[in-house]
């Protein structure tokens, strides 16, 4: 048996099996891992167990539990003709979130890669998708695939926010990098530091109209949170050996900036940071990963700190 790291990813027939897995097999070679092909599939629980279950019906079961070890089977070939160590299974526990977080904390891997499409209102609204459940919980950075071709030179954006703003503590920042630059490292790809940032000068404005004739000095404050946020930005890149060119600040909502400059940049992945956060508050607001999953061209890789 191996004693190499282990990558996991998630194979849903209905979301690009074939991009994950060969995004998994790229990112197995790149971090010289092992890789396990998950494959999550309808529950056919029903269909084998319980007192009223027919012969009949346990037959189709066990048809079907074949068929779906032919289809994992098949999805991993790719990556054993490369080269790679692979094992498959299939999953059996439902929801299917909790079943692979059970296997995750189970052969802790380097990474869990799923594949991610469009969430309906719905599902972003109640928060019942895997998805959802993942970014929230998954302890192992998670990489959510999207539909496209990540190039030989991936160019990635690592999202930080060094003014530790909504309780975001700077370890969280040196994670991402660290991530970040190590797959940049490891790929020959390019890495972008971006720090987005609100100002002040709408809302100012419009309160000076609205509290004449008190003056409100909003432009000097603006400037302020500005040259204050591009100060700590420049000591966290100059600490990660970023240069100029690579180092970014924009003023605006992250969820609006961030799949801009994705899409401007031409990104193949964006690395993000999320905390582990629960209550009413956590459920209604979201992360900032949840906000920007669906409006992103690019997969997402989601991290932590390690005590998170």
């Amino acid at each position: 048996m191996s004693d190499r790291d282990k990558i996991l990813a998630i194979i849903e027939p209905d979301i690009h099996p074939t991009e994950v897995v060969a995004r998994a097999t790229w990112l197995a070679k790149l971090a010289e891992c092992d890789l396990e092909l998950l494959l999550c599939d309808p529950d056919i629980g029903a269909l084998r167990e319980g007192f009223f279950v027919s012969n009949e019906a346990r037959d189709i079961a066990e048809k079907i539990r074949t068929a779906q070890n032919d289809i994992i089977d098949d999805l991993a070939k790719p990556a054993r003709d490369a080269g790679l160590n692979v094992t498959t299974a299939v999953l059996e526990e439902r929801p299917v979130a909790d079943g692979v977080l059970h296997k995750a904390v189970d052969m802790n891997p380097r990474f869990v890669l799923k594949g991610t499409h469009y969430h309906s209102s719905a599902e972003r609204s109640i928060f019942v998708d895997s998805d959802w459940q993942l970014i929230r919980t998954c302890p192992f950075p998670l990489w959510l695939v999207k539909q496209h071709e990540i190039r030989e030179k991936p160019v990635i954006i690592a999202a930080v926010d060094p003014t530790h703003s909504h309780d975001k503590p700077a370890a969280l920042d040196e994670v991402i990098i660290d991530t970040a630059q190590t797959i940049a490292g490891a790929s020959g790809g390019e890495l972008h530091l971006l720090h987005t940032y609100h100002r002040l000068v709408g809302v100012g404005r419009e309160a000076t109209r609205t509290f004449k004739p008190i003056e409100l000095p909003i432009d000097k404050l603006s400037m302020k949170i500005q040259a204050e946020h591009r100060e700590r930005l420049n000591g966290l890149a100059a600490a990660s050996h970023i240069d100029a060119e690579h180092t970014h600040q924009l003023p605006g909502d992250t969820k609006e900036i961030l799949p801009i400059f994705a899409r401007t940049h031409s990104a193949d992945l964006v690395v993000m940071g999320a905390l582990a956060r629960w209550g009413l508050k956590r459920a209604i607001l979201g992360s900032t990963a949840e906000k920007v999953l669906d409006h992103l061209p690019c997969d997402i890789l989601i991290v932590r700190k390690p005590e998170d």
